[in-house]
């Protein structure tokens, strides 16, 4: 199963962040291919939201919603289960100082 986990900021960390216990976290995952993909993002201030009313293009520079949270990276993850991404997730420094949320990849349905 593939999951998209998103890393998300949280006001109220659990202890301070170590930007070394990253590569802790990713460097097994990697060489095991459980994780297929990760970044940084740029801060929302730097986001464009982009959409089509009426046939025309419009743009709006930041973020779309307002929200105390904010997606500062992503990982892909390839694993058996849910449970697997949980156990990955958990130990991702970000479990400690903010929050990570797991979506799993929906089925592509070409007649829909």
């Amino acid at each position: 199963m593939k999951f998209m986990m998103f890393v998300v900021s949280d006001a109220q960390p659990d202890q301070p962040s170590d930007e070394s216990d990253i590569d802790l976290w990713v460097d097994p995952l990697d060489a095991s291919g459980k994780r297929i993909i990760g970044d940084i993002l740029a801060p929302g201030s730097e986001s464009t939201v982009v959409k089509v009313r009426g046939g025309k293009v419009l743009t709006t520079a930041g973020p779309f919603a307002e929200t105390s949270e904010v997606i500062l990276g992503f990982d892909i993850l390839d694993v058996a289960d849910l449970d697997e991404a949980i156990e990955i997730a958990s130990r991702h420094p970000m479990a400690r100082n903010g929050q990570l949320e797991l979506r799993a990849f929906a089925p592509w349905d070409e007649s829909a």
